[in-house]
Protein backbone atom coordinates (compact mmCIF):
# COMPACT_ATOMS: atom_id res chain seq x y z
CA UNK A 1 0.00 0.00 0.00
CA UNK A 2 1.05 3.35 -0.27
CA UNK A 3 -0.04 6.73 0.44
CA UNK A 4 -2.87 7.11 -2.59
CA UNK A 5 -4.30 3.65 -1.30
CA UNK A 6 -7.05 4.89 1.22
CA UNK A 7 -7.97 8.08 -0.94
CA UNK A 8 -8.67 6.28 -3.63
CA UNK A 9 -10.47 3.31 -1.90
CA UNK A 10 -12.72 6.05 0.08
CA UNK A 11 -13.55 8.23 -3.11
CA UNK A 12 -14.55 4.81 -4.70
CA UNK A 13 -16.96 3.80 -1.62
CA UNK A 14 -18.30 7.64 -1.50
CA UNK A 15 -18.98 7.09 -5.24
CA UNK A 16 -20.60 3.63 -5.36
CA UNK A 17 -23.50 5.16 -2.21
CA UNK A 18 -23.62 8.39 -3.99
CA UNK A 19 -24.92 6.17 -7.63
CA UNK A 20 -27.09 4.03 -5.30
CA UNK A 21 -28.97 6.54 -3.43
CA UNK A 22 -29.32 8.33 -6.99
CA UNK A 23 -30.57 4.63 -8.15
CA UNK A 24 -33.93 4.53 -7.38
CA UNK A 25 -37.04 2.58 -8.86
CA UNK A 26 -40.67 4.98 -8.47
CA UNK A 27 -43.75 4.01 -9.80
CA UNK A 28 -42.76 4.24 -12.83
CA UNK A 29 -40.64 0.93 -12.45
CA UNK A 30 -37.34 2.35 -13.78
CA UNK A 31 -34.81 0.98 -13.58
CA UNK A 32 -35.86 -2.57 -13.58
CA UNK A 33 -35.26 -4.70 -10.87
CA UNK A 34 -32.79 -6.45 -10.69
CA UNK A 35 -30.44 -6.62 -13.84
CA UNK A 36 -31.12 -3.05 -14.48
CA UNK A 37 -29.69 -2.04 -11.69
CA UNK A 38 -26.45 -4.15 -12.30
CA UNK A 39 -25.73 -2.37 -14.80
CA UNK A 40 -26.11 0.92 -13.31
CA UNK A 41 -23.97 0.58 -10.43
CA UNK A 42 -21.51 -1.45 -12.53
CA UNK A 43 -21.13 1.98 -14.57
CA UNK A 44 -21.49 3.62 -11.22
CA UNK A 45 -18.42 1.96 -9.89
CA UNK A 46 -16.15 2.50 -13.13
CA UNK A 47 -17.51 6.42 -12.40
CA UNK A 48 -16.55 6.39 -8.98
CA UNK A 49 -12.79 4.87 -10.20
CA UNK A 50 -12.30 7.33 -12.60
CA UNK A 51 -12.78 9.78 -10.54
CA UNK A 52 -10.85 8.80 -7.20
CA UNK A 53 -7.83 8.18 -9.73
CA UNK A 54 -7.74 11.31 -11.21
CA UNK A 55 -6.45 13.12 -8.16
CA UNK A 56 -3.27 11.36 -7.74
CA UNK A 57 -2.13 11.29 -11.64
CA UNK A 58 -2.39 14.97 -11.25
CA UNK A 59 -0.63 14.97 -7.95
CA UNK A 60 2.18 12.89 -9.72
CA UNK A 61 2.18 15.20 -12.77
CA UNK A 62 0.56 11.80 -14.54
CA UNK A 63 -1.42 14.38 -16.95
CA UNK A 64 -1.81 11.47 -19.47
CA UNK A 65 -3.97 9.96 -17.58
CA UNK A 66 -6.45 12.19 -16.83
CA UNK A 67 -7.25 11.46 -20.49
CA UNK A 68 -9.11 8.73 -19.31
CA UNK A 69 -11.95 11.37 -18.03
CA UNK A 70 -12.80 11.99 -21.68
CA UNK A 71 -12.65 8.57 -23.00
CA UNK A 72 -15.58 8.26 -19.77
CA UNK A 73 -17.08 10.88 -21.24
CA UNK A 74 -17.59 9.21 -24.18
CA UNK A 75 -18.70 5.91 -23.03
CA UNK A 76 -21.43 7.45 -20.64
CA UNK A 77 -23.14 9.30 -24.03
CA UNK A 78 -23.52 5.45 -24.70
CA UNK A 79 -25.25 4.89 -21.55
CA UNK A 80 -28.12 8.09 -23.05
CA UNK A 81 -27.86 5.96 -26.45
CA UNK A 82 -28.31 2.76 -24.47
CA UNK A 83 -31.50 3.89 -21.85
CA UNK A 84 -32.86 5.48 -25.62
CA UNK A 85 -32.82 2.70 -27.45
CA UNK A 86 -34.19 0.32 -24.67
CA UNK A 87 -36.79 2.77 -23.97
CA UNK A 88 -37.97 3.08 -26.73
CA UNK A 89 -38.10 -0.47 -28.27
CA UNK A 90 -39.84 -1.18 -24.97
CA UNK A 91 -42.41 2.17 -25.20
CA UNK A 92 -44.48 -0.33 -28.32
CA UNK A 93 -45.52 -2.42 -25.65
CA UNK A 94 -47.27 0.27 -23.76
CA UNK A 95 -50.76 0.94 -23.09
CA UNK A 96 -50.15 4.64 -22.96
CA UNK A 97 -46.47 5.17 -24.03
CA UNK A 98 -43.89 7.14 -22.63
CA UNK A 99 -43.49 9.21 -25.69
CA UNK A 100 -40.22 10.39 -27.16
CA UNK A 101 -39.39 13.38 -25.17
CA UNK A 102 -40.19 11.08 -21.91
CA UNK A 103 -37.77 9.07 -22.93
CA UNK A 104 -34.49 11.50 -23.80
CA UNK A 105 -35.16 13.11 -20.24
CA UNK A 106 -34.52 9.65 -18.78
CA UNK A 107 -31.34 8.73 -20.55
CA UNK A 108 -30.05 12.37 -20.47
CA UNK A 109 -30.74 12.05 -16.46
CA UNK A 110 -28.76 8.27 -16.54
CA UNK A 111 -25.91 9.90 -18.26
CA UNK A 112 -25.35 13.05 -15.99
CA UNK A 113 -25.34 10.64 -12.77
CA UNK A 114 -22.51 9.28 -14.33
CA UNK A 115 -20.75 12.80 -14.35
CA UNK A 116 -22.30 13.30 -10.89
CA UNK A 117 -20.39 10.32 -9.15
CA UNK A 118 -17.26 11.14 -10.86
CA UNK A 119 -17.56 14.76 -9.05
CA UNK A 120 -18.57 13.20 -5.75
CA UNK A 121 -15.67 10.67 -5.89
CA UNK A 122 -13.15 13.60 -7.06
CA UNK A 123 -13.62 16.09 -4.25
CA UNK A 124 -13.74 13.25 -1.94
CA UNK A 125 -10.29 11.97 -2.43
CA UNK A 126 -8.82 15.36 -2.79
CA UNK A 127 -10.44 16.10 0.20
CA UNK A 128 -8.62 13.08 2.49
CA UNK A 129 -5.38 13.82 0.12
CA UNK A 130 -5.44 17.66 1.38
CA UNK A 131 -6.80 17.27 4.73
CA UNK A 132 -7.95 14.36 6.31
CA UNK A 133 -10.50 11.34 6.68
CA UNK A 134 -13.14 13.48 8.50
CA UNK A 135 -12.72 16.38 6.62
CA UNK A 136 -13.22 14.12 3.58
CA UNK A 137 -16.71 12.96 5.24
CA UNK A 138 -17.88 16.33 5.58
CA UNK A 139 -17.00 16.71 1.67
CA UNK A 140 -18.66 13.74 1.08
CA UNK A 141 -21.92 15.11 2.82
CA UNK A 142 -21.62 18.44 1.00
CA UNK A 143 -21.98 16.27 -2.11
CA UNK A 144 -24.68 13.99 -1.16
CA UNK A 145 -27.00 17.20 -0.95
CA UNK A 146 -25.68 18.43 -3.97
CA UNK A 147 -26.59 14.80 -6.11
CA UNK A 148 -29.96 14.95 -4.05
CA UNK A 149 -30.28 18.12 -5.69
CA UNK A 150 -29.54 17.89 -9.43
CA UNK A 151 -30.65 14.40 -9.36
CA UNK A 152 -34.17 15.74 -9.98
CA UNK A 153 -35.84 18.43 -11.36
CA UNK A 154 -39.06 20.64 -10.93
CA UNK A 155 -42.46 18.88 -11.00
CA UNK A 156 -45.57 20.10 -12.93
CA UNK A 157 -47.11 21.25 -9.86
CA UNK A 158 -44.46 23.95 -9.43
CA UNK A 159 -45.63 25.65 -12.45
CA UNK A 160 -49.40 24.84 -12.61
CA UNK A 161 -52.90 24.48 -11.15
CA UNK A 162 -54.55 20.92 -11.32
CA UNK A 163 -58.02 20.27 -10.40
CA UNK A 164 -61.18 17.71 -11.17
CA UNK A 165 -63.47 18.60 -14.31
CA UNK A 166 -66.31 17.18 -15.13
CA UNK A 167 -66.56 15.10 -18.67
CA UNK A 168 -69.66 15.34 -20.68
CA UNK A 169 -71.01 14.60 -24.65
CA UNK A 170 -72.24 16.95 -26.80
CA UNK A 171 -73.82 14.92 -29.34
CA UNK A 172 -70.91 12.92 -29.71
CA UNK A 173 -68.34 15.32 -28.76
CA UNK A 174 -66.74 14.46 -25.94
CA UNK A 175 -65.71 17.73 -23.44
CA UNK A 176 -63.47 18.07 -20.16
CA UNK A 177 -65.07 21.42 -19.05
CA UNK A 178 -65.59 23.01 -22.12
CA UNK A 179 -62.20 21.81 -23.84
CA UNK A 180 -63.47 19.35 -26.64
CA UNK A 181 -61.19 16.31 -26.68
CA UNK A 182 -62.67 13.75 -29.53
CA UNK A 183 -65.09 12.29 -31.09
CA UNK A 184 -67.31 9.30 -30.11
CA UNK A 185 -70.12 8.05 -31.97
CA UNK A 186 -70.82 4.60 -30.07
CA UNK A 187 -73.47 4.87 -27.60
CA UNK A 188 -71.94 1.55 -26.11
CA UNK A 189 -68.53 3.53 -25.95
CA UNK A 190 -70.24 6.85 -24.48
CA UNK A 191 -71.61 5.30 -21.89
CA UNK A 192 -68.16 3.20 -20.54
CA UNK A 193 -66.54 6.47 -20.79
CA UNK A 194 -68.83 8.16 -18.58
CA UNK A 195 -68.90 4.96 -16.08
CA UNK A 196 -64.70 5.41 -16.01
CA UNK A 197 -63.84 8.25 -17.06
CA UNK A 198 -62.27 11.26 -15.40
CA UNK A 199 -61.46 14.89 -16.60
CA UNK A 200 -58.91 17.03 -15.07
CA UNK A 201 -58.01 20.74 -15.66
CA UNK A 202 -54.57 22.09 -15.63
CA UNK A 203 -54.17 25.87 -15.39
CA UNK A 204 -50.97 27.43 -16.23
CA UNK A 205 -49.56 29.58 -13.67
CA UNK A 206 -47.97 32.01 -16.08
CA UNK A 207 -46.94 32.53 -19.33
CA UNK A 208 -43.72 30.55 -19.55
CA UNK A 209 -45.93 27.09 -18.10
CA UNK A 210 -48.30 28.03 -20.62
CA UNK A 211 -45.58 27.37 -23.43
CA UNK A 212 -44.78 24.45 -21.40
CA UNK A 213 -47.30 22.61 -20.97
CA UNK A 214 -48.70 22.63 -24.52
CA UNK A 215 -45.52 20.57 -25.45
CA UNK A 216 -46.66 17.73 -26.91
CA UNK A 217 -44.26 15.30 -25.34
CA UNK A 218 -44.87 17.02 -21.75
CA UNK A 219 -48.76 16.26 -22.01
CA UNK A 220 -47.65 12.84 -23.20
CA UNK A 221 -45.94 12.19 -20.00
CA UNK A 222 -48.74 13.29 -17.88
CA UNK A 223 -51.12 10.31 -19.58
CA UNK A 224 -48.14 7.91 -19.32
CA UNK A 225 -47.75 8.61 -15.66
CA UNK A 226 -51.04 8.48 -14.79
CA UNK A 227 -52.28 5.43 -16.11
CA UNK A 228 -48.63 3.89 -14.63
CA UNK A 229 -50.16 4.87 -11.52
CA UNK A 230 -53.97 4.50 -11.53
CA UNK A 231 -54.27 1.78 -14.51
CA UNK A 232 -56.11 2.29 -17.51
CA UNK A 233 -59.58 1.10 -18.33
CA UNK A 234 -58.50 -0.27 -22.50
CA UNK A 235 -56.70 -2.91 -24.45
CA UNK A 236 -54.96 -2.76 -27.79
CA UNK A 237 -57.22 -2.33 -30.39
CA UNK A 238 -59.58 0.50 -28.69
CA UNK A 239 -58.72 3.49 -30.44
CA UNK A 240 -61.81 5.01 -28.05
CA UNK A 241 -60.42 4.18 -25.12
CA UNK A 242 -57.20 6.15 -25.15
CA UNK A 243 -56.73 8.71 -22.45
CA UNK A 244 -56.25 12.35 -24.45
CA UNK A 245 -55.15 15.96 -23.76
CA UNK A 246 -56.36 18.55 -25.70
CA UNK A 247 -55.46 22.53 -25.07
CA UNK A 248 -57.73 25.64 -24.57
CA UNK A 249 -56.71 28.10 -27.42
CA UNK A 250 -57.85 30.78 -25.92
CA UNK A 251 -56.54 30.64 -21.77
CA UNK A 252 -53.49 27.98 -22.57
CA UNK A 253 -54.67 25.20 -20.07
CA UNK A 254 -55.16 21.67 -21.13
CA UNK A 255 -58.24 19.33 -20.45
CA UNK A 256 -56.96 15.51 -19.08
CA UNK A 257 -59.22 12.61 -20.31
CA UNK A 258 -58.10 9.45 -18.40
CA UNK A 259 -59.74 5.92 -18.07
CA UNK A 260 -58.30 4.86 -14.81
CA UNK A 261 -58.98 1.73 -13.07
CA UNK A 262 -58.59 2.86 -9.39
CA UNK A 263 -61.50 5.80 -9.35
CA UNK A 264 -58.94 7.76 -6.67
CA UNK A 265 -59.50 11.59 -7.39
CA UNK A 266 -56.66 12.53 -4.90
CA UNK A 267 -54.39 10.14 -5.96
CA UNK A 268 -54.86 11.46 -9.96
CA UNK A 269 -54.48 14.82 -8.37
CA UNK A 270 -51.20 13.92 -6.69
CA UNK A 271 -49.47 12.17 -9.69
CA UNK A 272 -50.72 15.03 -11.95
CA UNK A 273 -48.27 17.20 -9.94
CA UNK A 274 -45.65 15.09 -9.59
CA UNK A 275 -44.98 14.54 -13.23
CA UNK A 276 -41.56 16.24 -14.05
CA UNK A 277 -41.03 18.45 -15.94
CA UNK A 278 -39.63 17.65 -19.20
CA UNK A 279 -36.39 19.06 -19.95
CA UNK A 280 -36.74 19.31 -23.72
CA UNK A 281 -40.06 20.54 -22.66
CA UNK A 282 -39.37 23.52 -20.84
CA UNK A 283 -39.84 27.41 -22.46
CA UNK A 284 -39.24 30.52 -21.40
CA UNK A 285 -40.41 33.20 -23.76
CA UNK A 286 -40.71 35.96 -20.87
CA UNK A 287 -37.01 35.72 -20.13
CA UNK A 288 -36.54 36.34 -24.08
CA UNK A 289 -38.80 39.51 -24.37
CA UNK A 290 -37.46 41.01 -20.84
CA UNK A 291 -33.79 40.97 -22.37
CA UNK A 292 -35.33 42.18 -25.38
CA UNK A 293 -36.66 44.95 -23.90
CA UNK A 294 -33.60 46.29 -22.33
CA UNK A 295 -31.92 46.32 -25.21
Amino acid sequence: MNEYTYPILFGILIGVVARMVMLRSDYRQYPTYLHGKIIHLALGFIAASLGAVAVPAIMEMEYTAVTFLTIAASQFREVRNMERNTLTELDGYELVPRGNTYIEGIAIAFESRNYLVIFTSLATTLAFLIWNFYLAVLVAIVCFIITKKYMSGSTLGEIVSVEQSTISFEGAGLYVDNIYIMNIGLPERQKEILKYGMGFIITPKNFNARTTIANLGQRQAILHDVSISLGVFRDSGTPALVPLIKRDLDDGRIGVFILPQAQDVDKAIQVIRAVPVLENAIRMPNKKFRKEGKR
